[in-house]
């Protein structure tokens, strides 16, 4: 397998067959899965417009080669997004939050990641190489993003809520989510994303008229999410993530 380091980001070019590194966390396990079997990466974890965070009052801008550790860390995040914070500080483990990054993870679009239900709960914008695209465009399904051969993601554009938080119920042996559900309030309305529950993450209509009558633990938890479309495995059926949804949304409004 070849591989080489981006010297810049109009240097990072695929060839065919070719993937982009940054973390590793997704790609490095798949490959060893015999999922993915690329023929060379390209490294752009070094890249300097890929990293960094800045807050400008209305927006948080997180590059993406910017690692989850690094996120939770950071005093502008806290400030600005506490549940975003908080989402990347309880992402994997130690090792997986201080390798692995933003941009990565939301290439990856695993079905039960976290940072999937924070771009769409919050309404963000992915910037890429080429162009920027809405969070609602972006997430196409299980494994599948509205990213083009060879398109980099560059950074996310996250806007400020006037509240929002996060709940994940995690699968132990993983820590991915079983159910994670992310919720954002906004003077135009309310969103509520989910993660875990399905083929992909998915925006939930009910909590989020519900939310927007009334935001309240209370009104979370009389909402009833149908099983229908939602995944079923050893770890849990279709009708128990249904019943988590609108709990996990009643803490999430809780903590928010």
């Amino acid at each position: 397998m070849n591989y080489q380091a981006a010297s810049s980001l109009a240097a990072a070019r695929l060839g065919t067959d070719d993937k982009f590194l940054a973390g590793g966390q997704s790609l490095l396990g798949a490959i060893k899965l015999g999922l993915a079997s690329p023929s060379g990466l390209v490294d752009v974890r070094g890249l300097a417009e890929l990293q960094g965070i800045t807050v400008d009052g209305k927006t948080v801008r997180i590059g993406a080669a910017t690692t989850h550790a690094t996120v939770a860390a950071s005093t502008d995040v806290r400030r600005a997004i506490p549940a975003l914070a908080d989402l990347a500080g309880r992402i994997g483990d130690r090792q997986v939050r201080n390798v692995g990054t933003l941009g990565g993870s939301l290439a990856n679009n695993d079905p039960a990641a976290c940072y999937p239900a924070a771009t769409l709960g919050l309404g963000a914008t992915l910037h890429t190489s080429s162009r920027q695209i809405a969070a609602d465009d972006f997430f196409q399904g299980l494994f599948t993003t509205a990213l083009q051969e060879g398109e980099l993601i560059t950074a996310v554009s996250f806007p400020v809520p006037k509240s929002a938080g996060w709940q994940k119920f995690k699968q132990p042996a993983s820590r991915f989510s079983l159910v994670g559900v992310f919720v954002a309030r906004f003077d135009v309305g309310v969103r509520v994303a989910v993660t875990g529950a399905g083929p992909g993450v998915f925006r939930c209509s009910e909590l989020e008229a519900a939310l927007a009558r009334d935001w309240s633990p209370a009104a979370a938890r009389a909402v009833k999410v149908s099983a229908a479309g939602l995944s079923s495995d050893l770890h849990g059926t279709a009708a128990y993530r249904a019943a988590l949804i609108p709990e996990l949304a009643a803490r999430a409004v809780e903590a928010a």
